[in-house]
């Protein structure tokens, strides 16, 4: 089947044993022809892995007015006398199973919703080591680090913009397509306390970032209704723009804490990441892009 390629075709009998004993004079009960013929691997997230593909962790934090004071203990922010706070949970459970597939282990993480010293200004995209041109935390630690030191020198504000992180993230996502090999994928985790309130640009945003490769993990602390970050995840259909235009793929995962702070932190990680291997083989395969490394292919 194989030998048939650039307008060479192969033929073959159909034979009809029953009647070819019946009948001296048959030859075949038709002819199947083949023109093209072409093997493909269908390559798993591991290949990708393995080929030598990069998994970029962008981490966006919400430092909006709705988390409370984080010197009060009812605070979504305040640390506890454990050192933690459901935001730190939910960041240590999924940052640290991805640190493992990025070789340098240097993380950008961002703010959104703050106003920053020295004038004040409310900023929905800045880093959160107050470092614009290097916002790069080593390991899942190092964020947990400067997190912790950035609370004391903010002024939680709003609104809730999502937009410019996600855009942020889409930009270098966007550069890494020039390459035209599955060396990246981007992977920006979004930890927020409540409601959207730039919706049609977040919409807008993530219907861009589909057709790129990255995907958005976003989970949602306390107790607050969480039914936009549901409509933005498109399991169940596919999620459109403001302006009617369709994501050209699902690239959203939302998960509710709430439903977690009981169980072990692995149940958070496998729920949070379930959907990812498969947004990362899908991406790579719908641009005919193999690993960059694959044997034997």
């Amino acid at each position: 089947m194989c030998e048939a390629h650039d307008g060479l075709s192969v033929e073959f009998d159909c034979i009809n044993p029953k009647k070819q004993k019946k009948k001296r004079s048959y030859k075949n009960s038709g002819v199947i022809i083949i023109k093209s013929c072409k093997i493909t691997r269908d390559y798993s997230f591991l290949d990708y892995i393995l080929g030598g593909c990069q998994l970029m962790f962008t981490v966006g934090i919400d430092f909006t007015a709705s988390n409370g004071n984080p010197r009060d203990a009812s605070s979504l922010h305040y640390i506890n006398p454990m050192g933690t706070n459901e935001y730190l949970s939910a960041l240590w459970s999924v940052g640290q199973i991805i640190q493992d597939y990025d070789s340098d282990k240097l993380f950008p993480a961002l703010g959104f919703g703050a106003q920053l010293p020295p004038d004040w200004k409310v900023s929905h995209e800045f880093a959160i080591n107050f470092n614009p041109t290097s916002p790069f935390c080593s390991g899942v630690d190092g964020i947990i680090e400067a997190y912790s030191a950035c609370l004391p020198h903010i002024r939680f504000y709003g609104p809730t913009n999502f937009s410019p992180i996600i855009n942020h993230v889409a930009r270098f996502a966007a550069q890494a397509t020039q390459q035209q090999s599955a060396g990246q994928y981007f992977i920006l985790l979004i930890i927020t306390d409540g409601v959207i309130s730039d919706m049609d640009e977040t919409r807008h945003a993530i219907v861009q970032a589909s057709k790129l490769p990255m995907s958005i993990i976003i989970i949602g602390v306390g107790n607050a209704d969480f039914s936009a970050m549901e409509f933005l995840d498109g399991d169940n259909r596919m999620l459109r723009s403001h302006t009617g235009e369709e994501a050209s793929r699902d690239i959203v995962q939302f998960v509710p804490f709430r439903e977690f702070r009981n169980a072990p932190k692995e149940t958070l990680a496998k729920a949070v990441l379930a959907e990812l291997p498969q947004q990362v083989v899908d991406y790579f395969k719908s641009h005919n892009l193999p690993p960059i490394k694959s044997e034997g292919v």
